[in-house]
């Protein structure tokens, strides 16, 4: 019983610093990259608390599809400015 509350507590963890870092980079990318680790993570959370369904549907939404058209739309309104450098 004591590893699965540390475990839970470490992932909570994982969680807050992960949200606290998309929130505190400057470059947009890294916030998109850290709001799909947040989301990887709450996933884990989500199997940890014996919700699998939940887990499944945060896993493929919040992950990953919200993440890769997040990374689009950040490529396709970089300026060409940024691009070059």
């Amino acid at each position: 019983m004591n590893v699965m509350i540390l475990l839970n507590t470490l992932v909570i963890i994982g969680i807050l610093v992960t949200a606290v870092c998309a929130v505190m980079f400057e470059n947009i990318l890294s916030s998109v990259i850290a709001l799909g680790v947040t989301g990887a993570l709450m996933a884990l959370e989500f199997i940890l608390l014996q919700a699998p369904d939940v887990a499944i549907a945060e896993a493929a939404v919040g992950a990953v599809l919200s993440t890769a058209i997040f990374v689009i739309a950040v490529k396709k309104t970089t300026p060409k400015e940024e691009e070059e450098k």
